[in-house]
């Protein structure tokens, strides 16, 4: 148990403590699973530092992943890097299982960037398209499952053309701050933009600037309270 704490915190960079109560057998086939992804991540990636990629998901253009140690694609994760200036990756940046993310969603118009922090860990089945626009998230930043993020609108103007064929528009993309919890099953739209320190409600729309310390929820979402 030692010997994984120390491991695991030299590998975070920061002190961390495996519950005692877990079973010997489980840490031995959890670190033997998590030994195959970091052979298969640092092959894959084709860098040197310790990164973990289950061999079950997909990577398109990892040419333009950037990325810190302790990278964490879990299991049946897709990544979709194709974009003008890629995906970048803060340290210890973990993607739970299932995590959809998708730059450029149609070869007619290249997406700009997604920008991910230092210690995010963005959960299962989480979608995350960036489109035409840009996606930042600050370090510090934690998602529960099923959150979606789509900084794009499609344009709609013309009542005489069919709106598939209208194209697309940004308003500025989503930029979350540092240290924000977004609950699950939250949906964020273009030109949002979320302060340090803010929580978001599970279920809640999110469209618009909240400020830091914010509490944020409904359907749209409103300031509830500030943390203050």
């Amino acid at each position: 148990m030692n010997l994984a704490n120390y491991l695991v915190s030299k590998l975070k960079g920061e002190k961390y403590a495996l519950d005692e109560s877990i079973p010997l057998s489980y840490i031995i086939k959890l670190s033997l699973s998590r030994g195959v992804s970091l052979l298969y991540g640092m092959l894959r990636l084709r860098t040197l530092k310790p990164v973990f990629v289950h061999p079950s998901s997909k990577i398109i253009c990892a040419k333009r992943m950037y990325f810190g140690k302790g990278l964490s694609i879990g299991n049946n994760c897709y990544v979709n890097a194709l974009s003008r200036n890629g995906l970048i990756c803060g340290n210890n940046v973990s993607m739970g299982f299932h995590t959809h993310i998708e730059l450029t969603g149609s070869m007619h118009f290249l997406a700009d960037k997604m920008v991910v922090g230092s210690n995010v860990g963005l959960g299962s089945h989480g979608h995350f398209g960036v489109g035409v626009g840009s996606l930042e998230i600050g370090d510090d930043c934690i998602f529960g499952n099923y959150v979606s993020i789509h900084p794009e609108n499609h344009v709609t103007d013309d009542l005489n053309t069919p709106m598939r064929l209208q194209g697309v528009k940004s308003n500025g993309g989503v930029k979350i701050g540092n240290n924000c919890w977004i609950g699950a099953k939250v949906t964020i739209l273009d030109g949002t933009v979320i302060g340090n320190g803010c929580i978001v409600a599970a279920g809640a729309v999110v469209r618009g600037k909240f400020p830091d310390n914010a509490v944020i929820g409904g359907v749209p979402a409103r300031i509830l309270k500030m943390r203050e």
